[in-house]
């Protein structure tokens, strides 16, 4: 099977998700990624991630254009699947191209096994696998950290495509950059994450503190953010992001399913809870029994004096 993966860019440089959908793709059949933008440089870094890309050296300025370019390319290159990243874009992008071509979409995969492809159901209390019907074309949106980023190698060929989008139906007026979009989670190394457990605003105060320490994102669970204590754009969960940190701090999250669906692929947890039979151990690598407000500022003592 031919498949094609969308390289997703943001400030120039193509996405971590994207760069994911490489390993998601190859559990499908050959994989070719396919990028469109001004940017040589970010085109050429991505190749050294293992596949081919085909480029298409031009601004867009909306998603009927984007839209248009993977049709031409899916038609001229015969792939029988596309996936992109479970993005804002992505899961724009993924159901209106399967609409053009008489097919459907399945977003938020978490695994593919063969053609059965897994996403989270019910809030993340189940898991549902689904299959597309014979002779339909694949279209699909993969979960940041489902699948981990290939290791940067010998570069890839990059084809340079001269492709024209036919006339959109919108015309672009601005945009409006929201400050919560500078908020990387699905790409950051080390995430820092507050919960109920938090116990005030005054202690998460102190999570945030120890994530500018570590130089890392902060995180937080669903009741910190319906608190008003952080915005949504930090949220880890069903409901917010899904991670895959190199480092994961979780303090005063209890570790409820529709938490730790979301951060099962960070390579090392570490926990803070004062409940030492919290399900967040389970999953821990490090686990420390007690109250955030007491541990945390002995952690950011201990790292200062380092």
């Amino acid at each position: 099977m031919k498949v094609l993966v969308y390289f997703e860019q943001k400030d120039n440089q193509v996405i971590s998700n994207s760069l994911e959908l490489v390993n998601a793709g190859k559990v499908l059949g050959d994989v070719t990624a396919f990028a469109i933008g001004e940017d040589e440089k970010a085109v050429q870094e991505a190749a050294a991630y293992g596949a081919p890309i085909v480029w298409v050296k031009k601004k867009v300025e909306n998603q009927d254009e984007t839209i248009d370019l993977i049709e031409q390319e899916m038609k001229e290159g015969g792939y029988e699947a596309v996936l992109f990243p479970s993005t804002l874009e992505g899961k724009d992008l993924a159901p209106r191209l399967a609409a053009r071509c008489d097919s459907c979409s399945v977003t938020d995969v978490v695994e593919i096994r063969e053609q059965t492809f897994v996403r989270p159901g019910y809030g993340g209390s189940v898991l549902e696998q689904m299959k597309f019907a014979d002779g339909k074309k694949i279209f699909a949106t993969v979960r940041s950290g489902s699948y981990e980023k290939p290791e940067a190698g010998t570069a890839a060929e990059v084809t340079q495509r001269d492709l024209t989008p036919k006339a959109a139906l919108v015309k672009f007026l601005e945009k409006t950059v929201d400050i919560t979009e500078k908020v990387d989670l699905e790409g950051a190394q080390v995430v820092v994450a507050g919960g109920r457990g938090c116990k005030d605003e005054e202690t998460f105060k102190l999570v945030k503190e120890l994530a500018e320490l570590l130089h890392a994102e902060v995180g937080a669970s669903r009741p910190v953010v319906e608190a008003g204590w952080t915005s949504r754009a930090h949220q880890v969960g069903q409901s917010g992001k899904t991670i895959s940190p190199k480092l994961y701090i979780a303090c005063g999250i209890s570790g409820a399913m529709q938490h730790i669906c979301s951060v099962t692929n960070a390579d090392y947890i570490v926990a803070i809870n004062k409940d030492a039979d919290a399900p967040i151990f389970d999953i821990a690598d490090v686990g420390m029994v007690g109250r955030c407000e007491k541990i945390i500022p002995m952690m950011i003592e201990a790292i200062k004096a380092k």
